[in-house]
């Protein structure tokens, strides 16, 4: 048996196994999974280890590396997911329990009504979600979601679902995303316009494919109830609640600072600021978005509970409430980290990389080929950011030799990240992290977070092309 040594997985060794073995062993291992998860009901995080492990071994990956390549897998997710959930539970419970959530529901129906709240909430996420990554500014927006649910009444999924889907089109589209931001930097595109492709191409996939369609999907869930992952609900009276723009404020505050951030870290690669910079370098602190959301919390810990209150033992309620909005998060941060242990095991094995060898051979359209080869990486390992890094990487070659209008290429980076969003399931950890704060069960999020984030994948792509058609 023929083995060779992935230098950039640190001197794995891996047999060399068929590309058809190997999407074999990848339909096996998902179907191993969902079987496990759905009809066992064995808790997630054992499933996903347990099949991580296997399917390492089944791949070709030497005994003594497999546990290796699982932790590595685990940890890496963990390390980021981990701080942006605690952060943004913390500060989403604060806003919850000071009856933040509360000032905010009011005023936003108010303004809009209770017959088109959940075209208030989907409007509001869109806005959020254009600085800041899904899973931490849903997090963040959670409380006010349920607050909305809680006092209008149905289900849950009428106010839940549109959210999700304006979300999952900021986050798979628009710069400074990672993923299209990453996929348009190697594919030599302007970012700006990127921008203007994506929002142009976005906005009424959100409309049809993210809020219509949520709409549409709750009807088949007309009693889901609101979860309390963040902690039960505290009603307060109207003069204990804090300020409208005080609350506004806790809200804004990440994502002015991720702006900070996005605004110095494109002036320094275009130029204008040296590396050296103190602002630029400050921005790289305070910026990123675990650290924004740290310092969001802090002043929110302040501004809505510390100086409201002059009870002395206001420092032991504070570590409570912490404690309160940290447990129930804790089982979501292990899932989510055993999901990104088995898309690093899938990842490891090459079996993206083997589908989009054979449709970058196929001889088939540009932006058709970019898109089913971010298909095949998200399929394969789980991240819609790497599966758009990933396949720009790819597909810059064949790009930079066609002598391409600048927007005919912002087009096809915006087809790649239509890609990337598409067909999430079990080894991708926004699968597990949203669907357990939403209170869904396996079966449950693949029929609404995965449909919504397929559908929105496809509409952006079909869109981007005549873009694409028209601009050539």
């Amino acid at each position: 048996m023929n083995e060779v040594v992935l230098a950039a997985q640190d001197e794995i060794v891996l047999a060399d196994r068929p590309a058809g073995l190997l999407l074999a062993i990848t339909g096996v291992a998902i179907a191993v999974l969902l079987f496990l998860i759905i009809k066992v009901r064995l808790h997630a995080f054992f499933s996903l280890l347990i099949v991580s492990l296997l399917t390492s071994l089944a791949a070709g990956v030497g005994i003594g590396d497999v546990v290796d390549v699982v932790i590595d897998g685990f940890s890496s997710t963990v390390g980021t997911v981990a701080l942006l959930v605690g952060f943004g539970a913390v500060l989403g419970r604060l806003v919850e329990v000071t009856g933040g959530a509360q000032v905010l529901a009011d005023r936003m129906l108010d303004k809009f009504g209770t017959r088109r709240a959940p075209l208030a909430l989907a409007v509001a996420s869109l806005l959020y979600a254009f600085p800041i990554f899904l899973d931490a500014g849903f997090i963040v927006m959670l409380p006010i979601i349920y607050t909305v649910a809680r006092r209008l009444g149905g289900s849950f999924m009428l106010y839940v679902l549109p959210s999700i889907g304006a979300f999952l089109m900021m986050h798979a589209l628009t710069p400074p995303h990672p993923g299209p931001t990453a996929a348009a930097t190697v594919m030599g595109a302007d970012v700006g316009l990127v921008v203007i492709v994506s929002l142009l191409v976005g906005l009424p996939t959100w409309y049809l494919a993210g809020y219509r369609l949520g709409l549409l999907l709750a009807k088949r869930y007309p009693d889901w109830p609101v979860p309390s992952l963040l902690g039960e609900p505290e009603e307060r009276d109207e003069s204990e609640r804090p300020g409208f723009w005080t609350t506004v404020f806790c809200l804004l505050l990440p994502l002015v600072l991720i702006f900070f951030n996005t605004i110095f870290s494109t002036l320094e690669q275009s130029g204008a600021v040296s590396a050296e910079n103190f602002f630029y370098q400050l921005s790289r602190l305070i910026g990123t978005t675990s650290v924004a959301l740290l310092i969001s919390a802090i002043v929110a810990m302040w501004l809505l509970y510390i100086r409201p209150r002059k009870d002395r033992k206001v420092g032991n309620l504070l570590e409570d409430l912490v404690d309160n909005a940290l447990a129930p998060v804790c089982s979501i941060i292990l899932i989510t980290g055993a999901g990104g242990a088995f898309g690093h095991v899938l990842t490891v094995s090459g079996i993206g990389q083997t589908i989009a060898d054979g449709l970058d051979a196929a001889g088939m359209p540009v932006i058709l080929a970019g898109f089913l080869v971010a298909i095949a990486f998200r399929v394969a390992q789980g991240s819609a950011t790497v599966a758009a890094t990933t396949a720009g990487s790819i597909m810059a070659p064949a790009v930079a030799g066609m002598d391409l209008n600048p927007i005919a290429l912002a087009a096809i980076v915006v087809a790649i990240t239509a890609g990337s969003i598409t067909f999430s399931h079990v080894n991708d950890s926004g699968f597990w992290l949203i669907g357990r704060f939403c209170g869904f069960d396996t079966a449950t999020t693949f029929k609404t977070w995965t449909v919504i984030g397929t559908a929105v994948g496809f509409m952006a792509f079909g869109l981007s092309w005549v873009v694409f058609a028209i601009a050539s």
